[in-house]
């Protein structure tokens, strides 16, 4: 019998002899699933949110935790889409569902069916971070707030259809100045009442002035009073944004008088009430005018005053100016007599100036016209005269300036001369090729002098004699031992290359110094020794 059959056999007879149950990976891990379930049921947990994950499903994952345990948890798209209030890390939470097993993992978890915060001060708590939040962002900055317009003609209520408070406010806004009041119908409690209310208000704003239903010119956002939990809706994120980004003026009538949400920060102006919310809006049309007969009777007993006035001051002018026909007496009287020393003047200056006429004719006679007539063409023969002259004279000059250049410009002559000039240009060029030479074996012994005294200058020329240049891992030279740490990485540079090198110990070298000599006490007698 071999050995491999021996160990068969003896693994027969265990087989056989055991009592302990043989169950699949998941047979057992389903057995775990209906234990836990069977054993807990529907429970109420409660804790502190820890990891929370959205992922592209819809569902979330998260963490209930207290100081000594952590449970994970998941609440599915459906369920996830109608909580109250969505999961926020650090918020202590009591949530109801059962426990299970996740198979796949090998580890326990609780599917969540509702979550709600553990009592108000869990609330208040997420309600403060949530205000410091927006607050940072600038939502609840005084110069976002707008003015609301003094007598609106439509407005636009954001509330329940149902209610007592959209009655309330239709017959408070009818008792003081009726208008037309739009009504957007929307939740004002419950899971979605958020998101309706930040529709409504962004449904407002994208209303076309002159459309088919006109864009209101105040909003109001109305709710009547409840708890922390009915009113939490309006502390939305959601909520404030729309808000704080409402191009209408906006009204928040949210609660009692002492109630206050996070709306109410955003809003342009916060109303105690929804009915308070309506006086606000709207002023009351009696008052208006009664306002309106009373300035209108100011501005008449005013106007009749200052006509009163201005007639009393004129009256009092006039009195005080000279009558009409005295004012025109001295103008009058200095007209006749300019009218009358007039026809003197013009008789005087008519015979002044026949006289003056007479004169000029008898110069003007057809001899002494004719004389100056020729002596004006005798002159003018005598200027043509001597122009001609002149140009002849002019003529010559330029004649005989022309001929004698037209004698040096022979081409014998102009053959010459460029004979000359190409001598003269050979020669340059000679002399040029003569100090280019010169000057460059000058400058070329000049730089060879250089480049010597670079050589000899050079750490090169040293480290072919035997030396090296350490350099640490920057390429910074190496000046001292001190410098250098152990294990520090070196690179030592040679005549003919580089290696890099690691430093096994550091600090200053002091194998090689010299041991000090004591110095000779004073006080006891030099022992020179012996010379054998």
């Amino acid at each position: 019998m071999t050995s491999f059959d021996l160990l068969k056999k003896e693994s027969s007879v265990a087989d056989s002899t055991s009592n302990v149950a043989e169950f699949s990976v998941s047979e057992i891990s389903f057995s775990i699933k209906r234990t836990m379930e069977d054993a807990f049921g529907y429970v109420r947990v409660r804790g502190e949110l820890g990891r929370i994950s959205r992922p592209g499903s819809g569902h979330i994952y998260l963490d209930l935790k207290d100081d000594r345990a952590v449970l994970s948890g998941v609440i599915w798209r459906g369920v996830a889409s109608k909580l109250k209030i969505q999961p926020e890390q650090g918020l202590e939470v009591i949530a109801t569902g059962k426990i299970t097993t996740f198979p796949g993992q090998s580890k326990y978890q609780m599917v969540i069916d509702a979550l709600e915060p553990a009592g108000a001060g869990a609330l208040m708590a997420l309600l403060e971070e949530r205000k410091k939040k927006l607050a940072a962002e600038g939502l609840f900055a005084e110069e976002r707030k707008r003015r609301l317009p003094p007598l609106p003609k439509v407005i636009g209520v954001v509330t329940s259809p149902t209610g007592a408070v959209i009655r309330d406010i239709l017959h408070r806004i009818d008792d003081r100045f009726p208008l037309h009041v739009l009504v957007w119908p929307v939740r004002v409690q419950g899971e979605t009442s958020g998101a309706e209310v930040a529709n409504g208000i962004r449904g407002f704003n994208t209303l076309d002035p002159d459309g088919p239903i006109p864009r209101p010119d105040v909003l109001i956002v109305a709710r009547g009073g409840g708890s922390i939990e009915d009113l939490w809706g309006f502390n939305e994120e959601a909520v404030v944004r729309a808000a704080a980004d409402s191009q209408i003026p906006l009204i928040s009538a949210v609660g009692h008088e002492t109630d206050w949400t996070l709306i109410d920060l955003a809003a342009d102006v916060r109303a105690p009430t929804p009915t308070g919310a309506a006086e606000i809006a709207v002023p009351v049309k009696a008052e208006l005018m009664a306002m309106v007969d009373d300035r209108s009777r100011r501005l008449n007993s005013g106007l009749v005053r200052f006509v009163t006035s201005r007639r009393t001051e004129l009256r009092a002018a006039s009195a005080a100016l000279p009558a009409p026909q005295d004012l025109l007496a001295l103008p009058r009287q200095k007209f006749d007599t300019l009218a009358s020393s007039l026809e003197r003047s013009l008789i005087v200056s008519t015979r002044t100036h026949r006289t003056y006429f007479q004169n000029l004719t008898g110069r003007l006679s057809p001899i002494l016209l004719t004389r100056l007539s020729s002596k004006a063409r005798q002159d003018l023969d005598q200027v043509s005269e001597r122009q001609k002259r002149a140009l002849t004279v002019a003529f010559a000059q330029k004649r005989q300036a022309y001929a004698a250049v037209a004698v040096r410009l022979t081409p014998a002559r102009l053959t010459q001369q460029a004979t000359l000039g190409k001598e003269r240009l050979t020669g340059l060029a000679e002399r040029l090729d003569r100090a280019y030479l010169a000057r460059l074996t000058q400058e070329k012994a000049r730089v060879d002098g250089l480049q010597k005294l670079l050589k000899s200058l050079s750490y090169k020329d040293v480290l072919a004699r035997g030396y090296a240049v350490v350099r640490d891992d920057s390429g910074q030279p190496v000046r001292s031992a001190a410098a250098v740490s152990s294990g520090a990485a070196l690179s030592i540079e040679l005549a003919d290359g580089s290696i890099d090198a690691v430093a096994t110990s550091g600090g200053p070298d002091t194998r090689g110094a010299k041991p000090k000599r004591k110095k000779p006490d004073a006080g006891k007698p030099v022992d020179q020794g012996s010379l054998f």
